[in-house]
């Protein structure tokens, strides 16, 4: 069973950083490409960031270019997700996620909170 576990959330006050950390099982780790994602109350799911199988290609969406970072270890089957200089807009429940075959699995989530 493919399963992915999201932590590192919290409160942070603008301009502060978290690390994500989203910790992969039931699946050939190395053999995909991993996304981040958020959702912010009330609104849609939006795309974060991509890093394809072998790490050495990423993606972001403009709305975090510069202030958000994707990496991954293969050997540790785990991806992150470094943001600095977190807005208040920043705050959303954030997820990562892998295309597997037909399904699109993601994880629970992690709650971040950007609030002075």
């Amino acid at each position: 069973e493919v399963q992915l576990v999201e932590s590192g959330g919290g409160l942070v006050q603008p301009g502060g950083s978290l690390r994500l950390s989203c910790a992969a099982s039931g699946f050939t780790f190395g053999n995909y490409d991993m996304s981040w994602l958020r959702q912010a109350p009330g609104k849609g799911s939006e795309w974060l960031s991509t890093i394809n199988s072998g790490g050495g290609t990423q993606y972001y969406a403009d709305s975090v270019k510069g202030r958000f970072t994707i990496s991954r270890d293969n050997a540790k089957n785990t991806v992150h997700l470094q943001m600095n200089s977190l807005k208040s807009e920043d705050t959303a429940l954030y997820y990562c996620a892998v295309e597997y075959g037909t399904d699109y699995v993601r994880g629970q989530g992690t709650q971040v909170t950007v609030s002075s």
